[in-house]
């Protein structure tokens, strides 16, 4: 019996692995745990994820919150200790994550081998946290699991071995269609009181934005100007919220008959506003790919993108934070203007069926 540990620790981290359990049913000589290092732990931004999902971690560690070092540091303790009980032959990380390295360097250091999940992702942007959790955890890998072309590209640049790359396509799809009658089912929009095709939404959540007074009085004058004509869906975290306030800018925000400020919102909720907005506005990585399977037009506030698939293939497209230019591009999708995309090579809901055919072949 081949033994896997899969180590996930945040939202994005769970919704790429909702397929592993049943898949890994029709393979019986493989045996399969999903860990949970407590990244995300409250309700919100965790166990309302898993109880859609249908999915209990085997391993709960319940690290704490703390500085990246410092939650880092114990997850990598209390992941041992699982290790040493389960006594895998494989460990499977997903993502870009705190968790993510921490599972990676616990592999390297308890001489286990290591897949990464997403791999060969780059967005050649050295202030991201996420670029070096990236880099390391390739760098500690022994088979690379690649969403994209790029992924493979990377991979082969920086001298990996080609035997060891899987183009397997990408996971959030799998999770995407596999709940697709869920999330058509959803009654978010009924809540909210919005039709669709009649609203924006927006997901803002990286400290160039959401940190600094500048950054949250750039991000009012948007929501402000796309409100005198739209609904606007803001799913906000709790960070930003807590920041809004300490700058005095919250109160004008919640007088906004037309912004819908509300906390994060379950999986099936979320992505039925993906699937329904015209046009969604984002600083994050996974939404773009969702956005492009659902050919959903895609505004990303960033001048990289880890994911450039989505920009070269799909509707997502990279733009500065600039009031005027989004704009316009929010007016190219009124006028039908804005570009077309397409899916990606193999996002075809099948991509974890791939992955656990390659590890049983490992």
């Amino acid at each position: 019996m081949k033994k896997i540990l899969v180590v996930v620790g945040t939202r994005p981290n769970f919704i790429k692995v909702t397929q592993f359990p049943s898949v890994i049913k029709n393979h019986p000589g493989l045996d399969c745990k999903i860990v949970h290092t407590g990244q995300h732990f409250d309700k919100n931004m965790s166990s309302v994820f898993f109880e859609q999902f249908g999915l209990q971690p085997d391993i709960f560690l319940n690290v704490e919150a703390g500085s990246p070092i410092s939650q880092i540091a114990s997850i990598m303790k209390a992941l041992e200790q699982s290790v040493n009980e389960y006594k895998p032959d494989l460990i499977v990380v997903p993502g870009d994550v705190n968790s993510t390295l921490a599972g990676a360097l616990v592999a390297n250091k308890m001489g286990i081998r290591l897949a990464h999940l997403e791999s060969g992702l780059r967005s050649y942007d050295r202030t991201m946290p996420e670029e070096f959790n990236r880099l390391l955890t390739d760098d500690m890998s022994d088979y690379f699991f690649v969403t994209e072309q790029s992924g493979y590209d990377n991979l082969i640049q920086e001298g990996k071995n080609k035997k060891s790359i899987h183009f397997v396509g990408n996971t959030m799809i799998d999770t995407l269609v596999a709940y697709s009658k869920e999330i058509d089912s959803c009654n978010i929009l009924q809540k909210f009181e919005i039709k669709p095709k009649k609203f924006l939404l927006m997901t803002m959540h990286r400290p160039a934005t959401v940190d600094s007074e500048e950054g949250l009085k750039k991000l009012n004058t948007l929501v402000k100007n796309i409100t005198t004509k739209y609904d606007l869906v803001f799913p906000a975290h709790p960070r930003t919220i807590h920041n809004l306030e300490k700058f005095g800018l919250l109160t004008a925000l919640k007088q906004n008959k037309k912004l819908i400020l509300c906390e994060p919102l379950d999986y099936f909720s979320f992505q039925k506003l993906v699937k329904d907005s015209l046009m969604i506005i984002t600083d994050s990585g996974g939404i773009q790919e969702e956005s492009t399977f659902l050919g959903v037009p895609c505004l990303t506030l960033r001048p990289n993108t880890e994911r450039p698939v989505t920009v070269i293939v799909g509707t997502n497209e990279l733009i500065p934070f600039d009031e005027k230019l989004i704009a316009t591009k929010i007016e190219s999708v009124e006028n039908g203007t804005y570009k077309k995309g397409a899916i990606p090579p193999m996002w075809d809901g099948k991509a974890t069926e791939r992955i656990v055919e390659e590890i049983e072949g490992l």
